[in-house]
């Protein structure tokens, strides 16, 4: 609701959920397939009943990888979810987890380490002990899903779209976008 009070009309939300609605093993975070579509449609009306533009986007990827070096999925169902829901409601659509997928499977299963936050320790005070995630990205990794995210938005019909500098690299080609409704 915090969020929903200083949305403006001309602002655009981001909306990206299903990281952690999968997790079934976790009930504390574990939504149901119809709840988090429900939640989303939720979110995409109140968006834009201020007058502001909802971008959906899919759950990033997580590293795991199968004995032949294969990049794993880990959401299941969810991204599809996102997916059907921004061609049904006219959203523009922002597929984090393809883009994030074929980066991590690029670096590979040792060069991803890199772009999560897999520490020795004694190299970071908040990890003296060190730690292996393979769910949350280091800086260099949030850096290069922000510059998938940017690949993602230009060529859109966004007027955000034309205050980005000019794309940047990306490993992954941008899928044709829908039309927006603002």
């Amino acid at each position: 609701q915090a969020l929903l009070d200083g949305v403006k009309p001309g602002d655009y939300v981001l909306i990206q959920f299903g990281h952690n609605d999968q997790s079934i093993e976790k009930p504390d975070r574990y939504t149901p397939e119809a709840d988090y579509r429900a939640n989303l449609i939720r979110f995409v009306t109140d968006v834009r009943q201020r007058g502001a533009t909802p971008v959906l986007m899919t759950p990033v990827a997580r590293r795991r990888f199968d004995a032949l070096g294969r990049l794993l999925d880990s959401h299941g169902i969810y991204p599809d979810i996102v997916r059907e829901l921004a061609a049904e409601r006219q959203v523009l659509l922002i597929d984090m987890k393809r883009r994030s997928e074929a980066v991590i499977q690029e670096a590979g299963e040792q060069g991803s380490k890199k772009l999560f936050l897999w520490l020795e320790s004694g190299i970071d005070v908040n990890y003296p002990q060190g730690v292996q995630d393979n769910t949350h990205f280091s800086p260099a990794g949030a850096q290069r899903m922000a510059v998938e995210f940017a690949a993602g938005l230009h060529g859109t019909e966004l007027p955000l779209a034309q205050r980005l500098l000019p794309a940047p690299p990306s490993s992954v080609s941008a899928a044709p976008p829908p039309s927006i409704r603002s």
